[in-house]
């Protein structure tokens, strides 16, 4: 069994029942970040998202975890029309143990998490030992609004 992280997020519709249903459906789930409401960052002009990060205990692989990942986005009708748009449901494979891949449809570690406020801060709620060499990009207000 490994560690993994995923990035959660929703700003379209009921965005927390979309969290709460994807993050359902994870049998190996270990732990689950605090809920953050979030600034858009990049792409159109959009509403606030949320956020959290799941931490698993795992036998799946990145490429497994994508899968089930994108099977939770068709579920929730995410649509990807534009670049970084609104969605009701978005899984990013931020992190898994012992696992490093770099082909066209997915990078872990992803490439571009250490960018992202709305990634580190709930990550750093789970592994601190990720936000040794971060500097907030000041990307926009992360504010912690309950726990899961």
């Amino acid at each position: 069994m490994g560690r993994a992280f995923l990035g959660l997020g929703s700003n379209l519709g009921d965005k927390e029942t979309y969290l709460r249903e994807a993050v359902a459906t994870f049998t190996d789930l270990y732990a689950v970040s605090g809920l953050y409401e979030t600034d858009p960052v990049g792409g159109v002009e959009q509403d606030s998202y949320l956020n959290i990060v799941i931490e698993l205990l795992t036998e799946r692989n990145s490429r497994e975890l994508l899968e089930h990942g994108q099977a939770l986005e068709r579920k929730a009708n995410r649509e990807r029309k534009i670049r970084w748009g609104p969605r009701t449901l978005d899984v990013d494979v931020l992190w898994v143990e012992n696992d490093e891949i770099n082909d066209p449809d997915l990078t872990v570690p992803h490439p571009r998490m250490k960018e992202r406020a709305f990634v580190m801060v709930p990550l750093g709620e789970l592994a601190p030992e990720f936000l040794r060499d971060w500097e907030d990009p000041n990307d926009g207000e992360v504010r912690r609004i309950k726990d899961w």
